[in-house]
């Protein structure tokens, strides 16, 4: 996709963009592991540490709105500030690693069309859970003018533009893995568990689904069988342990907000 400006091939440009809230524990290796790129775009939330001094001073482009609405709608602002022809989202617990890097930079300098999904290396509680399988595979970069729009509350997807005849968006994945800082304490841990099971209630309620306890029972248990016992969770100690039990309990709770909260769930969540 080089563009040609007088006679010369203009290479395809990289936006990274990231979200931010309260990271000023962690941003500075995230925004550092993406200084390569042609644009470094921060969108923040309103964060009441020291996240957009540190992300200015790293020359990052920073933009805030406070106005909290949703990642669906951050992620549509990063949309509207970004300038590179391929879109990169990194999120602030993210880091790239060098293989990571090249592998990115060489996709944008060849100009192919499509989507790209990562996978991650999971890192919690200070340990790499060398031994867990994951399978997570979670659409990154795009062709910007791809992009149509991002939506949903939590999860969000990105919906595309379609192609000319109705052709197929090719797919691609980055084989190197993205080091994902999922879980740094147990206090953070209990903190993202009441947003992101309140967010996932709200999500479901819109749907028409209904909870419970019962049903509760049945998501936690069979996500904590299939993380502990099939993705080898119990192979990395305790982190790995605590790890698969926060997740767990992440569907136990989702459902039972879903049946007990119900009257009062919304896609908007104070972060």
């Amino acid at each position: 996709m080089p563009v040609a400006t007088g006679g010369a091939l203009v290479p395809p440009t990289l936006t990274v963009a990231v979200l931010t809230h309260n990271e000023a524990h962690r941003i500075e290796a995230c925004l550092k592991s993406a200084a390569f790129a042609d644009q470094v775009l921060v969108v923040d939330s309103g964060s009441t540490d020291d996240t957009v001094a540190i992300a200015k001073g790293l020359g990052a482009e920073v933009h805030s709105y406070p106005d909290w609405q949703g990642f669906a709608v951050q992620r549509n602002r990063l949309l509207a500030h970004s300038r590179g022809d391929y879109v990169f989202f990194l999120d602030a617990d993210e880091v790239m690693t060098p293989a990571f890097a090249q592998e990115l930079q060489a996709i944008v300098r060849s100009g192919v069309q499509g989507v790209w999904t990562i996978r991650w290396r999971m890192v919690a509680y200070g340990h790499e859970l060398k031994y867990f399988r994951s399978q997570s595979q979670i659409e990154r970069l795009f062709v910007r003018a791809m992009v149509k729009e991002y939506t949903g509350v939590v999860h969000e997807q990105a919906e595309l533009h379609p192609l000319p005849g109705g052709v197929a968006v090719p797919r691609h994945l980055i084989k190197a893995r993205l080091l994902h800082y999922s879980r740094t304490t147990v206090r953070g841990s209990l903190e993202k568990l009441t947003q992101y099971v309140m967010l996932g209630a709200a999500k479901r309620a819109e749907a028409g689904k209904h909870g419970g306890v019962v049903r509760g029972l049945a998501s936690g248990g069979s996500m904590f069988l299939r993380l502990y016992v099939f993705r080898l969770g119990f192979l990395c100690g305790g982190a790995g342990f605590l790890y698969c039990l926060f997740v767990a309990l992440e569907g136990f709770f989702r459902y039972a907000a879903l049946h007990y909260d119900r009257d009062s769930l919304t896609g908007k969540v104070i972060r």
